[in-house]
């Protein structure tokens, strides 16, 4: 069942964009999702990563309909790996739904690409997504974990946040805020770090199996909605 508001006060911010070609798909009975990023999405230390749920929840909320989500997740990847592979891993697959989970690699690796060149290819690679003309987008930003909120990492991470929200808002697409949505359960739910974390991670990078389900209810839920708002006539 989705999160009980009365225990979590704080929601996922709502998509701003209808999700129309997911939504078109649905009326015909048969939608495709890709996940496309790096841990998060690949999955870590065992924990069922959120695409496989995903698809489970998504079966729940539309029982009628054949759905296949695809992980194309590799761990300790960002945007420039990942645009590399858009053309075998999503455009090959002729998904209705992507889902670009992107920026964290960038913020918490210290050899990792600059942020320049992770911007730059996530404007890319969002055009190339909407070139497409048959493709709803949705970016997933950073995790609120210790591990991105170090003094070296803090304000790399808040303008990461900053600029997958632009580049969305400028496209034309919707953002999965992570970010925000984690950082309200901490701050205003008090969901403590040691339960929000894998236990078993010893960098606080990855999410645990508790904030994985709650989470992908979560992007669930905003996927449904946003269903609704598309046209009728789609």
């Amino acid at each position: 069942m989705a999160l009980d508001s009365s225990e979590f006060p704080v929601q996922a911010a709502p998509f701003e964009q209808p999700l129309t070609n997911f939504a078109g798909r649905l009326k015909h009975g048969q939608v495709k999702v890709i996940a496309i990023g790096s841990s998060t999405t690949a999955g870590e230390g065992g924990i069922a990563p959120y695409p496989q749920r995903l698809l489970a929840d998504l079966r729940i909320k539309f029982p009628n309909v054949e759905i296949e989500v695809i992980n194309r997740g590799v761990g300790g990847e960002d945007a420039p790996l990942e645009l590399k592979r858009f053309d075998h891993d999503v455009f090959d697959l002729r998904p209705d739904l992507v889902i670009w989970q992107v920026g964290t690699n960038s913020v918490w690796q210290p050899a990792g690409p600059s942020f320049a060149d992770t911007t730059k290819d996530i404007r890319e690679g969002v055009d190339r997504l909407l070139d497409a003309k048959r493709i709803d987008v949705i970016l997933m930003d950073l995790q609120y974990v210790p591990a991105v909120l170090t003094p070296t990492t803090r304000k790399k991470a808040d303008a990461m946040v900053e600029a997958i929200s632009q580049i969305a808002h400028e496209k034309g697409v919707n953002v999965f805020r992570r970010f925000a949505l984690m950082k309200g359960w901490h701050d205003v739910a008090k969901i403590a770090f040691d339960r929000m974390v894998d236990p078993g991670d010893d960098t606080r990078l990855h999410a645990s199996d508790w904030t994985t389900d709650k989470m992908t209810w979560q992007l669930t839920d905003a996927i449904f909605t946003a269903v609704n708002k598309a046209p009728h006539d789609t």
